[in-house]
């Protein structure tokens, strides 16, 4: 059969989700900025977004998780948020998002918002009060304020580095414009972090969950949801600080300010604001830690619904890499009772294409990506493949937008760039941000209406995107798009699919992945460099690629219709 063929799966009929829809969720994250454009200014908006809205239930997702939309100076992309409970004008008011959550749910499609507590904006009103009043301040107290080390206090706290690069801490002048205390910030300097261990914090913080759920979001993604308590004695990390900056994931063992137990307090208590409202509100928690076993932690009995499987993410192209990050995944989560939440990319790590075409990188791409580093049809390939194993998995699934076409990351010019840690790093993750392109032959791609000039885009746009438009890829059956529509329409009739668990194939063979969901379905994943053989008489459902001869290519994926069990 041809590529990307859906036949009848079982010749049931579709089946109904089970109540808890976040078990086995599609979400689609939406980086807004990055969307479409509704008012032409070249930066993405709510109502661009609302525009597209039928793309996406064409799509088949069954929910969309929307970064930060709040008013911010936007020094980091709007995770540093000056208003909870506000909108920034560049993406529109309340009333737009309100509009767009109930466009959404029109179409069956559920809103999860983006919540920052690790860290405010500095023009947050929080902060400056806390600039303006004196050390020992109640104001002061929200945030983490100390003296610093040396004769005149001329020295950090302590030797925590920043994400972003350099120290976490920024030495403030007192309000006689002396210079005084130092203020901790575990990213950028406009981003101060937290102390909750105050309670002005943690009450704040569920008015603001409770102003949400009131409007109607459906969850919430819990930015660093793993770095919001620290050791309040402050202690120096030692060899570890030389090796903080930009790691994924962190050394969280016994961390002084990375994946604490205490954390435990917070999301017991948010846990029973979401269980208030009606409808399966829902928790997914971004947490870098260093093992399953810790991530299972955050989701035990009365905590949070689910949280982002990274060691998924961080896999190389092995069969065995990714087993083992399956394995250890399924049987941590089976222990307290939640589903997976796998994902292959996000708006902070380089796109599936081209991490899967560079043979030497894992995670960052430091090169442009269509340099010699990059084969960008090997990344196709492997992205697809990657795709069905995404999708077959039990559990829930992420797709980040432009994933579904096949995207490749696309470094802008220095002066074009609008990451906050390149300043101190060099590195950065605009690659992985560039707007959508959604039809014609040249930029902007319709990313903006009313029409604005490919220079008035908030990041360029390359013309290799042209064959890669929605518009063009919809008229294509082999094209990216046509891939993800067909799998996840599938996914949603399969009764297989979706929460449940999973059965491998034995015995293994190097370099595949094989296994069965009951009833009736598999999935082969070739991760070897040389074609094998499918099952005899296999009926294949979908492929990532051209299946002839019984045979799947190295770097493809099919699903396939188990043969049933005769009853003895």
């Amino acid at each position: 059969m041809t590529d990307m063929q859906v036949t009848g799966a079982t010749g049931s009929e579709p089946v109904h989700r089970r109540a808890a829809w976040w078990r086995d969720a599609v979400v689609y994250q939406v980086y807004i900025r990055s969307f479409a454009d509704g008012n032409g200014d070249g930066i993405g908006d709510i109502a661009g977004l609302r525009t597209r809205l039928r793309y996406l239930a064409d799509l088949g997702v069954d929910a969309i998780w929307v970064n930060p939309w709040y008013r911010s100076p936007m020094v980091d992309g709007g995770y540093d948020v000056a208003d909870y409970r506000a909108i920034d004008e560049l993406f529109g008011d309340l009333d737009d998002a309100d509009a767009l959550i109930a466009d959404c749910h029109a179409l069956g499609i559920r809103v999860i918002a983006d919540i920052v507590p690790n860290h405010t904006s500095a023009m947050h009103r929080w902060f400056q009060d806390a600039l303006r009043a004196a050390p020992g301040s109640p104001e002061r107290a929200r945030y983490w304020f100390r003296r610093g080390r040396g004769l005149e206090g001329e020295l950090p706290p302590n030797d925590w580095r920043s994400r972003f690069g350099g120290s976490a801490w920024t030495r403030v002048n007192d309000p006689d414009g002396r210079p005084g205390e130092w203020y901790l910030h575990l990213f950028d300097a406009q981003q101060p972090d937290l102390n909750w261990e105050n309670s002005e914090v943690r009450l704040e913080f569920e008015a603001i969950l409770r102003f949400w759920l009131d409007r109607g979001i459906d969850g919430l993604r819990i930015d660093v949801a793993h770095g919001l308590i620290k050791d309040p004695s402050l202690p120096d990390l030692g060899e570890r600080a030389a090796s903080e900056e930009l790691q994924a994931p962190p050394n969280t063992i016994d961390h002084p300010h990375w994946d604490r137990d205490e954390l435990a307090g917070i999301y017991r208590r948010w846990r029973q604001i979401a269980d208030e409202y009606p409808g399966d509100r829902m928790f997914v928690a971004e947490a870098w830690v260093t093992s399953s076993d810790r991530l299972a932690r955050y989701l035990d009995d009365g905590l949070l619904h689910t949280a982002f499987n990274f060691h998924f993410l961080t896999c190389k192209w092995s069969a065995q890499e990714f087993r083992g990050a399956i394995d250890t995944t399924l049987n941590s989560h089976s222990l307290v009772g939640a589903p997976p939440t796998w994902v292959l990319a996000n708006h902070d790590e380089p796109r599936y294409v081209t991490r899967m075409g560079r043979s030497d990188r894992i995670r960052q791409a430091e090169e442009h990506a269509q340099s010699p580093g990059v084969d960008l049809a090997l990344g196709t390939r492997r992205a697809r493949a990657a795709a069905l194993l995404l999708l077959a998995l039990p559990g829930s699934a992420y797709v980040y937008q432009g994933e579904e076409l096949g995207l490749w990351d696309v470094e802008p010019g220095v002066g074009q760039i609008q990451d906050p840690a390149f300043a101190r790093t060099g590195r950065t993750r605009d690659g992985c941000r560039i707007p959508l392109p959604w039809s014609g032959d040249r930029a902007p791609f319709a990313f903006s209406q009313p029409p604005v000039a490919a220079d008035d885009v908030w990041l360029p746009q390359p013309a290799a995107w042209s064959d890669l438009t929605v518009s063009a890829q919809l008229t294509s059956q082999h094209s990216m798009l046509a891939l993800y529509r067909a799998a996840l329409e599938l996914r949603r009739q399969h009764p297989a699919l979706g929460d449940g668990t999973l059965d491998w194939c034995e015995p293994h063979r190097p370099g595949v992945l094989e296994f069965t969901r009951a009833p009736g379905f598999r999935c082969v994943v070739n991760l070897s460099g040389d074609p094998i053989e499918l099952p005899a008489g296999a009926n294949v459902l979908l492929s990532s690629v051209a299946v002839a001869g019984g045979l799947l290519p190295p770097d493809a994926a099919a699903w396939l219709e188990a043969q049933r069990q005769s009853p003895v």
